[in-house]
């Protein structure tokens, strides 16, 4: 049942709520007002997902109907160093009198880095480093998958211009979600423009996504797709299973970040092999463990060294 939950709830792209919340320091250097923008999107929220195909720009491909989808998320602020913050989602889902949590995509953001860490290609991600100019003004968004391995990384600016509080980032290549990625379709990456912006009732995340593929040998568009995920402030729901989730798994999940790291900074990035279903092929392993924490069935210190082993596998070429 949990693994059916699971993918269920990778159809919504969501996720939730983190309990442990760290002060603001008062000597951040980036920006009050980015930061201030940055930190408005933790909260309760109802979630709701558009997505539209547009236009297709080879002959033999037909935009889908749009796909429209949602539930409900938490996000909190798990760690804030003023020129860093980490905002951990997780779904909450209610089934046949049940509910169940699902720890799900998490967000960084860095002022000013001195690199970030980008999808090169198919199983790949590289870290680039950033001149001085790219860095100037500049946040990094780092978006890691459900398993705390990576999705995307980019670089933008926040606007704060004409009543909005937008930021915009770089063009930047993305793995398939899972709701295209399970359909084996003539595409295999996104080069995507994201946009992040806070509302009177809440945020978007607005994208512009071109779907590549390849065709006789040359990288070839084939469709565009819009996609504006809209996150509405609302409680109505079982937010407290949500900080039970978190409270007896998060010192599991600050060490499968830190394996993470350690296989980034080893690599100077790092490869591992993606899987339709759970975005990557270590994601059942590490999902599954974090459950059985949270069940009682599992230590914490043992499960970890299972997650460290399989990271440490997975990520050897």
């Amino acid at each position: 049942m949990s693994l059916q939950i699971t993918r269920r709830a990778s159809l919504f792209g969501v996720a939730a709520l983190g309990a442990l919340a760290v002060a603001r320091p008062a000597f951040a250097s980036a920006p009050a007002s980015d930061r201030d923008a940055v930190l408005a999107m933790a909260g309760d929220f109802r979630v709701r997902f558009d997505f539209r195909e547009t236009a297709a720009f080879v002959p033999d491909y037909t935009p889908l109907e749009p796909k429209l989808s949602g539930g409900y998320e938490s996000v909190r602020v798990v760690e804030d160093r003023g020129d860093f913050i980490m905002l951990q989602h997780l779904l909450v889902v209610e089934h046949e009198g049940e509910t169940f949590v699902i720890k799900h995509w998490r967000q960084d953001w860095t002022y000013e880095p001195r690199n970030v860490l980008v999808y090169a290609r198919a199983n790949r991600w590289d870290t680039r480093a950033l001149a001085p100019a790219e860095r100037a003004g500049a946040w990094s968004q780092t978006v890691w998958q459900t398993d705390d391995s990576p999705r995307y990384g980019a670089v933008g600016r926040w606007a704060h211009e004409n009543g909005a509080r937008v930021w915009t980032s770089e063009p930047t290549l993305r793995p398939l979600a899972r709701r295209d990625a399970i359909r084996h379709p003539p595409y295999n990456r996104y080069q995507a423009i994201n946009r992040h912006a806070i509302t009177p009732f809440g945020w978007v995340h607005e994208q512009d996504n071109a779907k590549l593929g390849e065709r006789d040998g040359r990288t070839v568009t084939v469709v565009h797709e819009d996609g504006i995920n809209t996150y509405t402030r609302f409680d109505d729901y079982p937010v407290a299973s949500a900080d039970s989730y978190w409270s007896a798994t998060q010192t599991y999940w600050a060490g499968v970040r830190a394996a993470w790291d350690a296989a980034i900074a080893r690599d100077n990035g790092v490869w591992v092999e993606e899987e339709p279903d759970n975005g990557a092929v270590t994601g059942p392993t590490l999902m599954g463990l974090a459950t059985r924490i949270h069940e009682g069935a599992a230590e914490t210190a043992a499960a970890l060294a299972e997650a460290r082993a399989t990271i440490e596998t997975a990520t050897r070429v």
